[in-house]
């Protein structure tokens, strides 16, 4: 390849190092433009005009710009649909190829297809996984359908050069001079501004990275704890691509449990790729015919963190607060909501998805499915979390269920996991009446396991 001109398509992937596609494009052309679409299909669809994953994206882009311009160069911000101004602004610039780095999910796959059909030289590249769709099979050439194989065949492909850096060489990217467009306000996009938890953009991965680093080797024991920062916090820019995936496991090297929570990303972003019934239904057919008797009041108390159970309304009003969750909690969450509450998981599912900063498809989707005992390599639906029993192992001070549900802050710590054994002269010296400054538990955990059980008896 040899081009004077041609455009790397930023997508999910905002950065400028260890990126795939960019190195290829400026290994191989003159004159390099990045460019990035906000793309009006998705942003048409979403609820909420304060999304924080627009900020996050939108902030993060801006950073790409900034470091652009020390270079020279700038970013090509559009608004539309990609169909159309991808193959539109490679005749505009005159541009011989188009470089992009792949995506599975099935929305991409199709818009992909289309560009490609559009620009005469294309080339995309796996960049957000270190193996892609059928790249990792078993002894008969099919693909994988539990973890722990396929995390061992994994590790027995991984060589040196599979997460080796892919450095752009910035020397040459397009004069800013020559590129049209200029950077449209978070307004013009029809969104406003929203508070996020975390630094976005590439510098702000590269310092949670750093942040983390030394506390690598506690990982392993701390990683479960609600009440300590013990886990990396690279979920959301591992999701937009502003740190590699491929530099996490460098990192990662000889730290074996965070190795195999990255391998973990890999196994569900397989499974969406090579079984695509999962968006729509369980990956287990059969549970589709479950009929789940939970109702909207109970999914409503869910969501809103009313639910009288001290770590789910905890986790639930983090989220609804910053739009993250700790791995632990979502699980807490999710099997209450299907096993206590027999809410179907696609509700669960879909109010993730609407309000996750982290939200991608192949982990909402794996992580609910394995919850809900209805995924591939899921929970066996006889095992099924006491959200008690969790709150108490792994939030042993209950610090952060006082955090969100500062209501129980008075009462003594085995109170403040389980508030509904207080007498009324202990809750009327912790100032919190259960029933009215605190839900009573919204149904029976126990006597919901049961009929959990029997609902999956029924279908298998």
């Amino acid at each position: 390849m040899d081009y004077h001109r041609a455009v790397c398509w930023i997508r999910r992937d905002i950065r400028l190092s260890d990126h795939r596609a960019l190195a290829e494009a400026t290994a191989n052309a003159r004159q390099v433009a990045l460019a990035f679409v906000f793309d009006t299909t998705i942003l048409d669809a979403l609820e909420d005009r304060d999304d924080r994953r627009v900020n996050f994206i939108y902030d993060s882009l801006k950073e790409l710009d900034d470091n652009l311009k020390k270079h020279g160069s700038k970013l090509v911000v559009l608004h539309g649909n990609p169909i159309v101004e991808i193959p539109k602004l490679c005749r505009d610039l005159d541009a011989e190829a188009l470089f992009f780095n792949e995506d599975v999910d099935p929305y991409a796959v199709k818009r992909d297809a289309e560009v490609v059909r559009q620009v005469k030289h294309t080339h995309s590249f796996k960049d957000h996984v270190v193996f892609i769709r059928d790249e990792i099979l078993n002894l008969q050439g099919e693909p994988f359908k539990v973890f722990t194989p396929y995390s061992k065949a994994w590790k027995a492909r991984l060589k040196p050069e599979d997460v080796a850096s892919y450095d752009p060489d910035l020397k040459n990217l397009w004069p800013a001079k020559d590129l049209p467009a200029e950077f449209p306000t978070l307004e013009h996009l029809g969104f406003e501004r929203n508070s996020l938890w975390l630094e976005p953009g590439e510098s702000g991965a590269q310092q949670r990275l750093r942040e983390f680093l030394p506390k690598l080797p506690h990982y392993a024991e701390n990683r479960d704890c609600f009440d300590i920062d013990g886990t990396s916090g690279l979920s959301v820019h591992l999701r937009h691509g502003t740190i590699s995936i491929r530099e996490c496991f460098r990192a990662a090297e000889g730290y074996e449990k965070w190795f195999n929570e990255l391998i973990w990303r890999e196994f569900y972003h397989m499974i969406l790729s090579q079984f695509p019934h999962v968006v729509e239904g369980a990956f287990r057919p059969e549970y589709n015919d479950i009929i789940w008797p939970g109702d909207d009041h109970a999914f409503e108390k869910w969501a809103s963190g009313q639910t009288g159970y001290p770590i789910v309304d905890a986790a639930m009003r983090c989220f609804n607060a910053t739009g993250w969750m700790h791995n632990r909690l979502r699980m807490v969450v999710a099997m209450f909501l299907t096993k206590d509450l027999l809410v179907d998981w696609r509700k669960g599912e879909a109010y993730f998805a609407r309000y996750l900063l982290d939200f991608d498809l192949a982990q909402n989707n794996g992580g609910w499915q394995w919850s809900a005992s209805t995924g591939v390599d899921a929970q066996p639906y006889f095992r099924i979390f006491n959200p008690y029993l969790q709150s108490v192992k792994f939030d042993p001070d209950a610090s952060f269920i006082t955090k969100w549900c500062p209501e129980l802050t008075d009462f003594p710590v085995e109170f403040r996991h389980w508030p509904h054994e207080a007498t009324q002269f202990d809750q009327e010296a912790a100032r919190c009446i259960l029933g009215q400054d605190y839900p009573h538990p919204i149904v029976d955990h126990q006597e919901q396991k049961s009929k959990a059980i029997a609902l999956f008896k029924v279908a298998t």
